[in-house]
């Protein structure tokens, strides 16, 4: 997935915190988020009435990149309420980098396919011996 797919794909999940995201999707809109952020924080700089275009910048990317974020941690297997680890002072914020940039599950997991897999292409889990 290129960074403009990634793009479309969070913003067309705006509030989606349901699935799986791949690594390149989430890592692609983060950048795209810092890439918004350092140009709009600059034109804010440098055009002192034109904060306000940067707050609702940011406002429009939170609930997406949370959503990108909680999709990315179950396609760990973890759970979304991981995110909130990064609450927790100075580590809590390395443990979640570390968790958001881990490999995927490659099969199916709770949470559904694989990121990217057409719904119901995925392997079934295998049966279980008993």
């Amino acid at each position: 997935m290129g960074f403009g797919d990634a793009v479309k794909t969070c913003f067309s999940k705006y509030a989606e915190f349901k699935g799986r995201a791949s690594r390149p999707e989430y890592w692609w809109f983060f950048l795209s988020y810092i890439i918004v952020y350092v140009a709009l924080a600059i034109v804010a700089a440098a055009a002192r009435g034109l904060s306000f275009v940067l707050w609702i910048a940011m406002l429009a990317y939170i609930i997406p990149l949370i959503a990108a974020a909680v999709r990315r941690l179950h396609d760990t297997g973890k759970s979304g309420w991981w995110y909130f680890i990064g609450l927790i002072p100075l580590v809590g914020f390395i443990i979640l980098i570390v968790m958001l940039a881990a490999e995927g599950q490659p099969g199916p997991n709770e949470y559904g396919p694989p990121a990217g897999s057409p719904e119901g292409t995925a392997l079934p889990p295998p049966p279980i011996p008993g």
